[in-house]
């Protein structure tokens, strides 16, 4: 098979893997395919057989395909790994940046005291340094927090900006048909009445009440339409308010909000799952299963049953 060639069934097996709910009884599906419709359980026992595999064979070919993913599952940790140790090296040598130098010239060393004074000497002494002390921490930068991530590999890995992007006061995500967005509140927003969501078709504005007014969070219009019939937001208390957009249009967005810097559609994930395939495309999907179940068992496929009805008996 050649590389990438099985992201081509990604598709039909996400279909059955969210059909069947666990990955236990997905394999239960895969290996009772191979052993109703294929040769793969049947033993080559006498040299006359010309159907199945020698004793053994299967379950080696099955090891061999499990070893050949998990080395490039190890690989992937691997390389995350290292990406991560150097995300932190960096970080390390940032700070270190920052630390400013001990003053000159501050030390135990000073003017001479006179006998029988040496320990209130000592305590003059000591008292510089803890000034010292203290004005070094008030020197110290604070640590800025890390910078969101920038490039469309980071916001994939994060499953609230899978195939969307992280903006400065929220988050967001698609697939085929809706967008999901996740805006950050205040510790104390608990409760509905302390949101306010102005959802339009073309426009959004969304924004928490406190003592001193209304603090707007995000607002602009949006680079598509949207139906706000099927679309709702909700308050996750504390944490975020939640708005799913279901698009006016099947497209992929390269932003929400005009003006905003774009993602490049070229590296997000375009498949569909089964969820969004409509009748005919479903039908289309029933066709070609059953065309290979046919010429796994030699009987006619479709097209060839539809011209033999055509022609009769």
């Amino acid at each position: 098979m050649e590389p990438g060639a099985a992201e081509l069934y990604d598709q039909a097996l996400l279909g059955i893997l969210q059909h069947v709910g666990n990955v236990q009884d997905f394999l239960r599906v895969l290996f009772g395919f191979l052993y109703r419709k294929t040769d793969f359980y049947r033993l080559l026992r006498q040299p006359s057989d010309r159907m199945g595999f020698p004793p053994g064979a299967a379950q080696a070919l099955v090891l061999q395909v499990f070893r050949t993913f998990e080395h490039m599952a190890r690989q992937d940790d691997d390389k995350r790994s290292k990406e991560l140790e150097e995300k932190l090296r960096r970080e390390d040598a940032a700070a270190t940046e920052q630390e400013p130098e001990p003053a000159a010239g501050v030390g135990p060393a000073g003017p001479a005291h006179a006998p029988g004074r040496q320990g209130a000497g000592q305590q003059e002494a000591e008292l510089p340094e803890a000034d010292v002390g203290a004005d070094v921490g008030a020197a110290e930068a604070p640590r800025e927090p890390p910078a969101p991530p920038r490039g469309q590999e980071q916001f994939q890995r994060n499953p609230d900006s899978y195939n969307g992007a992280v903006r400065e006061n929220y988050t967001w995500s698609q697939d085929y048909t809706d967008l999901e967005l996740k805006v950050p509140v205040p510790r104390h927003v608990v409760k509905g009445r302390q949101v306010s969501v102005a959802l339009g078709s073309s426009s959004i504005r969304v924004a928490v009440l406190e003592q001193s007014g209304e603090r707007v969070l995000m607002e602009g219009k949006f680079t598509h339409k949207v139906n706000t019939e099927g679309s709702v937001w909700s308050l996750e208390p504390g944490k975020c308010i939640l708005v799913s957009l279901n698009k006016a249009g099947e497209y992929w967005w390269s932003a929400v909000l005009e003006g905003e810097e774009p993602i490049d559609i070229d590296q997000i994930n375009k498949e569909r799952s089964m969820a969004t395939v409509d009748e005919e495309e479903h039908a289309v999907l029933d066709r070609l299963t059953f065309d290979y179940h046919q010429k796994l068992q030699g009987k006619p496929q479709s097209h060839e049953l539809t011209r033999q009805q055509q022609i009769g008996p």
